[in-house]
């Protein structure tokens, strides 16, 4: 088994990021309106999911002139406000085909990198919705951990790497939220048991944080710049309006 995921779970990697409001570079210059594009007859752009090789999830148009990426944690208040307050207003921007959207974990602790891989375990089509709700359940989440106490999450973390985040997980009593959302508990336990994945995903974290100097969640990206301030839903719009969407 590799010793890597040891130093990962333990902080080393998983330190690249505070939840906070730091101001980004890149400021969009004005730009004219950008034309809208149909999906394909049937479908929705809002519905139309793909797994990414930056280890991300992107709904909407793959052609999509704007492409918005989110670096975000679900262990980050701010993180979980802006799903709660972008949602609706962001998979209306991506149904008109002008923007794609696709959410990049930015891994803080150990408990984000449980939430993240329960998130991904039923692959790219329930990603958004589960994300979304994994959010939303945060608050209640910490509270449920919190009340395990200490102890209780130090033995989660001196079990064999390929318990450590099933033990987090059943702390937070996060394997039977997921199961009440289509997770079966044996497919959530082998998602979390998979420690060359978890690798992975960390990896990637790192990764991303490294070549966008992310230094705080959420981070936004349009077409490979970060956005100026834009870690709330008022002010994404005004930055996709700003940039043509």
């Amino acid at each position: 088994m590799k010793t890597g995921f040891l130093v990962v779970m333990m902080g080393a990697m998983l330190t690249l990021s505070g939840c906070g409001d730091k101001a980004a570079e890149g400021n969009q210059a004005s730009a004219p309106p950008v034309a809208a594009v149909a999906a394909p007859k049937g479908s929705i752009w809002s519905e139309t999911v793909a797994a990414t090789p930056e280890g991300g999830f992107r709904m909407g148009n793959p052609d999509a002139p704007l492409k918005l990426i989110e670096y975000a944690s679900f262990t980050c208040p701010h993180c979980a406000e802006f799903a709660e307050t972008a949602d609706e207003g962001l998979r209306a921007k991506v149904d008109t085909g002008k923007v794609s959207f696709e959410f990049r974990n930015l891994i803080r602790d150990p408990l984000d990198l449980t939430t993240a891989v329960l998130a991904r375990c039923g692959g790219k089509d329930p990603f958004f919705s589960l994300s979304h709700q994994l959010f939303a359940n945060q608050a209640a989440m910490f509270k449920t951990i919190q009340g395990a106490g200490d102890a209780g999450y130090q033995a989660a973390m001196q079990a064999p790497p390929n318990q450590r985040l099933v033990k987090l997980a059943e702390l937070a009593g996060l394997i039977d939220f997921v199961k009440a959302r289509g997770i079966a508990d044996a497919q959530a336990r082998t998602c979390l048991a998979d420690v060359a994945a978890a690798e992975k995903l960390a990896a990637e974290s790192g990764a991303g944080a490294e070549k966008y100097q992310v230094e705080g969640t959420p981070t936004l990206i349009l077409n490979e710049k970060k956005i100026d301030n834009a870690n709330t839903w008022p002010l994404l719009q005004a930055a996709l309006k700003e940039a043509g969407a």
